[in-house]
């Protein structure tokens, strides 16, 4: 919501009390979670003591191949250094692959850099950068100065990774850490029993675009769930049409249960009246962003991270299904 709302400004530091507060890096800011505490001292002095940390380069080369998405990518980056590869470490994404991916799909990447342990993400200032900051600035009367943190010329970085986008293909983290990491073509005989589209990490308009754009005039096989990121989201759901069609309606005509409850959900669990919830040991592929045991409900259910496009083709299917057999 902080984007839409036109708080998020290049060259910035921003604090928040969750820890995908990083999301907001897609935005060339720091931004990272902290703790009520230290939350309390930044609203009573404006400032925070904290340690500069180093960084892991990932530059970033080619396009995204069709069926392939943002959360792809995290994986993948994940899968490489493990859940632990970047504790208190800034992971910085540039290279000429990032003028290809939307603003949205920078989000979803710095959101989970704190899966890696991250600090934070950070992507480059660009043009679209600039066009979705001013535009959401103006719209919402925010301060609309600001000054972009550029690459400084001898840079110095503890790890340097090359990622070419037009390699990648889709990926499922598997039960029960983000960094195990596996190609959704290789998982096709792990049957499921519910999917889940939502979460800061996969419930913007983006991400239920890609999977309603799979389940249109399709039917889903299992129980399946999806929750917008924010109010803003839902209301572009309720009044994109298509064919005649709102794609909220796409999706509840193919038997995706969709709430008006925009929000976390069961991405992280939460009472067992939460919608979603896994008050079973089931088994779901979600587009959320962890899967830790007991992270989303029962103690012994198992949550595989995937791609909107990914959960949505595996919906359809009642198993884990590389989604470009659907494209």
């Amino acid at each position: 919501a902080l984007p839409q709302k036109g708080h998020v400004r290049p060259g910035e530091v921003l604090f928040g009390t969750d820890s995908h507060t990083c999301t907001a890096g897609a935005f060339n800011q720091f931004a990272t979670g902290i703790g009520n505490t230290d939350a309390a001292f930044v609203m009573g002095t404006g400032k925070l003591l904290i340690k500069v940390p180093a960084t892991i380069h990932f530059l970033l080369d080619g396009e995204l191949p069709k069926g392939v998405m943002a959360k792809d990518v995290i994986l993948y980056c994940i899968g490489m250094i493990g859940f632990d590869g970047a504790t208190y470490m800034a992971m910085q994404f540039d290279g000429p692959g990032v003028s290809s991916l939307s603003i949205e799909d920078r989000m979803t990447i710095a959101n989970m850099a704190i899966e890696a342990g991250g600090k934070n993400g950070i992507f480059e200032f660009d043009l679209q950068t600039k066009a979705f900051v001013d535009f959401r600035c103006v719209l919402n009367n925010t301060k609309s100065q600001y000054s972009p943190v550029f690459k400084d010329k001898n840079e110095k970085f503890v790890k340097e990774f090359v990622i070419n986008l037009s390699r990648l293909e889709p990926l499922v983290a598997c039960h029960p850490n983000p960094a195990n990491c596996q190609p959704a073509s290789r998982l096709g005989d792990i049957k499921l029993d519910r999917a889940y589209i939502g979460s800061c990490t996969g419930g913007k308009l983006t991400d239920f675009i890609a999977f309603a754009k799979i389940v249109k005039n399709k039917k889903v096989v299992i129980d399946t769930f999806g929750v917008p990121a924010t109010p803003e989201v839902v209301r572009e759901l309720q009044n994109t049409i298509w064919e005649g069609k709102s794609i909220w309606q796409i999706l509840e005509d193919a038997g995706v249960q969709m709430t008006e409850n925009a929000g976390c959900a069961a991405c992280l669990g939460g009472p067992v009246d939460t919608f979603g919830r896994m008050n079973q040991p089931l088994r779901c592929i979600s587009t959320t962003n962890r899967n830790f045991p007991g992270r989303m409900g029962h103690k012994n259910s198992e949550v595989y991270l995937a791609s909107p496009a990914t959960v949505a083709a595996s919906a359809l299917t009642g198993k884990i299904t590389d989604p470009r057999e659907f494209l």
